[in-house]
């Protein structure tokens, strides 16, 4: 593609104001970034790993850890309010252009992978009265999932403030029935259950192992904390993506505990271990009868449905400023006359599309997608929140003027930078190798946008990252091909 082309696509003077977004919207972006289809599966999740003492200790670390993340966030976004695309751009920033590449890339493959979860949980839910659709990965369930995100396509390509402001209404539906969801568990609550639920089952294991057993799942309903800052460029007042970040998260972080907790009050920790997903519809149908699950199997549907298209939103975001910032091939760069990177959408609704089609020869679709979507995201979530370190320790070595750190914020980028390399830890070796079968051909991209440039291929240093991505995915595809990790 001609470099000309690429100026008067991406870059011309001529091209279209970005959309300016409120921050009564940018919190519903963060809000409808992660309210979607993980709470509707906490209750079996959660069952699955630990009981009550776990589950308190698990939402105590994943809510210091994610509001650490958040902080971290909202002070970026004042630091360097130059850096669009927030997650990506820190890595960059921070790190060199090869990590900021891999950075872009993994948020934008686990936004993808997410929006597979979402498809799939769909037609699991309805599959409860239409057999045909069985768990969501069958011939039929993949067809009409299909016509959905390619109807979103559509939508989103109409223009972004269409799309923002739909996500907004959408935001509000879908909060509603999961409030009603907590009431209805706390007048039906068994305190003899929950009590019995306090320990956790003989299967579970020691505290400590309960507690990691959950990590992945919190990574998951969290994803989305970074929302607003991802969509920055079209904020209003750059104060607000920060804001928008931290009332976001308490309000997500409330809901989320919530549903966890009650839950165990109202069923037996393996029976709610062994409930069919979505598990939140069968621990209502436990507490008031079948309209309990048909209440919460609607509200799963406008929940997911809004979910997919904030997450659609981001990751063909981060796709084009990767691009305008010369880190992914040209293409990606175009936007349309109503500022839709129309090329990164495509892309994006793509890889969903082949990744949903992948599902129909897996055993565990949604359970493995969402490890594997959290994994993706653990990678860029380290960075940003090491960038937020770095400049607190060494702020004239990251664009900031030297003297103005504070403790607050060396501390707030020590603890996330901590919290995300737990989670690494607790994703464990099998979910770090199969990202690294994510990342490594992803660097094929890096190449193709070097040579557009004319540019040296790599420097030493990412020759080096390249060699340990490279090592780490063939590493990967040989355990698997022998057996020793699994999908």
């Amino acid at each position: 593609m001609p470099h000309a082309d690429t100026l008067e696509d991406a870059r011309s003077a001529d091209a279209p104001e970005p959309a300016k977004l409120t921050l009564p919207t940018l919190t519903a972006l963060v809000v409808g970034s992660m309210v979607g289809a993980g709470v509707f599966s906490l209750p079996r999740r959660f069952a699955q790993e630990t009981g009550v003492a776990g589950a308190l200790i698990a939402w105590a670390v994943a809510g210091l850890g994610m509001l650490m993340l958040a902080f971290v966030f909202q002070a970026l976004a004042v630091r360097r309010p130059d850096l669009d695309a927030g997650v990506y751009a820190y890595a960059k920033a921070g790190f060199g252009e090869y990590l900021g590449f891999f950075s872009a890339f993994g948020y934008w493959a686990s936004a993808c992978v997410g929006n597979v979860t979402y498809w799939v949980l769909i037609m699991s839910t309805i599959g409860a009265i239409a057999p045909a659709l069985g768990d969501g990965d069958t011939a039929l369930a993949i067809v009409l999932s299909s016509v959905g995100l390619w109807s979103f396509f559509f939508l989103i390509r109409r223009g972004v403030r269409e799309a923002t402001s739909v996500n907004r209404i959408v935001t509000i539906a879908k909060v509603v029935p999961i409030l009603v969801f907590v009431v209805l568990a706390l007048v039906f609550f068994k305190p003899s259950v929950f009590a019995d639920n306090i320990r956790g089952a003989d299967y579970a294991g020691s505290l400590f192992t309960q507690v990691r057993g959950t990590m992945l799942a919190t990574v998951f309903v969290f994803l989305g904390v970074e929302g607003a800052s991802v969509y920055s460029r079209h904020a209003r007042r750059r104060k607000d993506v920060g804001r928008a970040t931290v009332l976001g998260f308490l309000s997500v972080f409330a809901i989320f505990a919530s549903v966890t907790i009650v839950s165990y009050g109202i069923l037996p920790m393996a029976e709610l271990a062994h409930l069919r997903q979505p598990s939140m519809a069968g621990v209502l149908e436990a507490a008031v009868g079948t309209w309990g699950q048909v209440f919460v199997s609607v509200g799963l549907i406008v929940s997911v449905l809004g979910a997919y298209l904030a997450w659609t939103l981001m990751s063909a975001e981060v796709l084009f400023v990767a691009a305008k910032d010369e880190d992914m091939p040209r293409f990606l760069a175009r936007v349309s006359h109503d500022d839709v990177p129309v090329p990164a959408l495509l892309m994006s609704t793509s890889l969903v599309q082949v990744v949903l089609v992948v599902t129909a020869f897996s055993g565990d679709a949604f359970n493995f997608a969402l490890d594997l979507t959290s994994s993706l995201t653990l990678i860029p979530f380290f960075l940003a929140a090491a960038f937020a370190l770095k400049i607190a320790l060494r702020p004239e070595r990251a664009g900031v003027p030297a003297g103005s750190g504070t403790r607050r914020e060396l501390v707030v980028g020590a603890l996330a930078t901590v919290y995300t390399a737990f989670l690494l830890y607790a994703a464990g070796l099998k979910f770090v190798l199969v990202s690294l079968i994510v990342y490594a051909p992803a660097t094929l991209l890096f190449v193709k946008a070097r040579r557009e440039q004319n540019r040296r291929l790599f420097s030493p240093r990412e020759v080096v990252i390249l060699a340990v991505s490279v090592a780490g995915a063939v590493l990967g595809i040989v355990a698997l091909a022998t057996g020793w990790i699994s999908l």
